[in-house]
Parts: structure tokens; C-alpha cells; sequence
């Protein structure tokens, strides 16, 4: 049976064995979804992607991500760990690339110390949420909410998340139930506590909804947060306004999440996210047979 070329790499961080851990899948091409799937649960990281040709003649690449579960057509981490990684192997020159992904055409600035930076797809808001059902969800109380004035919704610059507000002692405390998220129409909810005077945000993400317990490091909710923090007067709404996300120091593995967000008129227009990637790992792994 033929194999296909795999590199481990740990993103959002500057060492090994923190961060997000990543599986990069080169040479794929040939196979179907159901295959990449197969791989992707064999990994068992929160996302696998695999580098592939463009289909569109404005992209250096196109990328397929999976979870453990499914197929998403677009997240932070596997976008800057395909570009980086694909730069350090030779792939593309290092500089501006463009992503071809179920998000549309990406574009990312690749530097030639291992980090680059991601520019989300067009900002997006939906829905609305009570605090009790979203405290409900994470297994929160009353007094852990931070976000009074604030209207709960999600928010996403090709990928959504719902956001919830919370004091920063509740974080050591949250955890989405699965069951409950489900009841409440949730797939993905970042738990966050905001410091307005260094606009840093300490977060948890969780999506049981795409069988992730919880992430380290999500580039799509860091991205989509800057979103959200424009549409509540969190930050200014006009001109780009630079904050970080901290993530991931539950888990033991510290991340990094360097944003932007650019707004006009009190929205969102683009938002950007960067951070470092560290190899850890490579080799080849087996194809499994095709299914579908």
C-alpha cells in the first residue's frame, strides 16, 4: 500500500510542546474525502490538513481541513501551519501566499523565521443568546458573567464561534457539556475574559459540535473574537485596532495568538491573525482504502 508524506507542527507558539498540534498531509491529491478522514481520525488531533493543488489560478495551494469528525471549510491553525510548513519545505517562496479553502481565496504572509500572518474571510455576525442558556452550556454561575452590557451572538470571519464573557477566576472552571450544547443549537463556543487595558483576551474555546473537546489554540475564534469585541464597543470602531489572545494554559500548552481588527462605521471589515509554528514531528503514513 503507497504512504503519503506527514509533518507534525506545534502553532501559536515559539517552542516545542505547546501550542496547537497540527498533522500536514502532503501529496493527497488522489484521495477521496472519506480517506482523508481515515487519516485525520488516525491522528486524533484536533485538525489535520492536507495540501493540494489549486483549483483557482489566484491561489498558491488549496487546503482541506479535517477534525477527528468532519470536514471544515476553514481554521486558523491548519491555515498557518499548511503555509509555513509549505514554505520551509520549498513548496512556495516565502512572502504572500494565497489559501484556496471552503472560506474562499485567504491570503497569508509567510516571514522566513517560521510565523506568518492569516487574513480572515469577510466578517460575519448571527443569532443571539441569554447568558443563562450560554452559562448553562459551559457550567457556569451567574457571577462568573462579564458581559452585562453586552449582546451575546456569534461572530466569525469564516468559521463561527459563539462568545461568552466571563471573570477571568471562571475559566478554570468552564467546560462546554456536550449534551447541553447541542440543546442550545451550539458547535462551537469561546469562553473569554477580557483586559481592556492591554486588550488581551485569556481564553477556552470548546466545539463539541465538531467532536473537539477543547483547543489549545483556534486562529477562527481569535479572528472571530476581534469581530465580536467591534460589534459591542469593545474596541473602536473605526481604523485597525491590535489585541492578543492567551489560550490553551488549562490544556499545558501555552499559546500566542497575535490579531488585528479593522473596522469602519462600528463593524468589522477584516480582521488578521498571527503567530509562530515550531516543527516537531515527520514521516510517512499508510493511504487507507477508499470507501466511499
Amino acid at each position: 500500500m503507497s504512504s503519503l508524506e506527514y509533518e507534525i507542527v506545534d502553532v501559536f507558539t515559539d517552542r516545542p510542546f505547546a501550542g496547537n498540534p497540527l498533522a500536514v498531509v502532503f501529496g493527497a491529491e488522489g484521495l477521496g474525502g472519506d480517506q482523508m478522514q481515515a487519516l485525520a481520525r488516525e491522528f486524533n488531533l484536533s485538525e489535520t490538513v492536507f495540501v493540494l493543488p489549486p483549483t483557482d489560478i489566484e491561489a498558491t495551494y488549496r487546503a482541506r481541513i479535517f477534525t477527528p469528525e468532519t470536514e471544515l471549510p476553514f481554521a486558523g491553525h491548519p491555515s498557518i501551519g499548511a503555509a509555513v510548513t509549505s514554505v520551509r519545505r520549498g513548496r512556495a517562496a516565502a512572502g504572500r501566499l494565497v489559501q484556496e479553502c471552503g472560506a474562499g481565496l485567504l491570503p497569508i504572509v509567510v516571514s522566513d523565521a517560521d510565523s506568518a500572518t492569516l487574513t480572515g474571510g469577510t466578517p460575519t455576525l448571527s443569532g443571539q443568546y441569554s447568558p443563562a442558556v450560554l452559562l448553562d452550556v459551559t457550567g457556569l454561575a451567574a457571577d462568573d458573567f462579564a458581559g452585562a452590557s453586552a449582546t451575546l451572538t456569534a461572530a466569525g470571519c469564516g468559521l463561527e464561534f459563539v462568545y461568552l464573557p466571563v471573570e477571568r477566576r471562571a475559566l478554570a472552571r468552564a467546560w462546554a457539556m456536550s449534551d447541553r450544547a447541542a440543546r442550545a443549537g451550539i458547535s462551537q463556543i469561546s469562553v473569554f475574559a477580557w483586559d481592556s487595558s492591554t486588550r488581551s483576551a485569556y481564553a477556552r474555546v470548546f466545539s463539541p459540535g465538531v467532536s473537539v473537546p477543547e483547543d489549545p489554540a483556534t486562529g477562527s475564534a481569535a479572528l472571530g473574537l476581534g469581530v465580536w469585541l467591534v460589534a459591542n464597543g469593545w474596541l473602536p470602531g473605526e481604523g485597525t485596532t491590535a489585541y492578543t489572545v492567551h489560550q490553551g494554559y488549562e490544556m499545558h500548552r501555552p499559546s500566542l495568538l497575535e490579531c488585528t481588527v479593522t473596522a469602519s462605521g462600528g463593524a468589522a471589515t477584516s480582521a488578521t491573525v498571527a503567530g509562530h509554528i515550531v516543527p516537531i514531528a515527520k514521516g510517512q503514513i499508510m493511504v487507507p482504502p477508499f470507501v466511499g
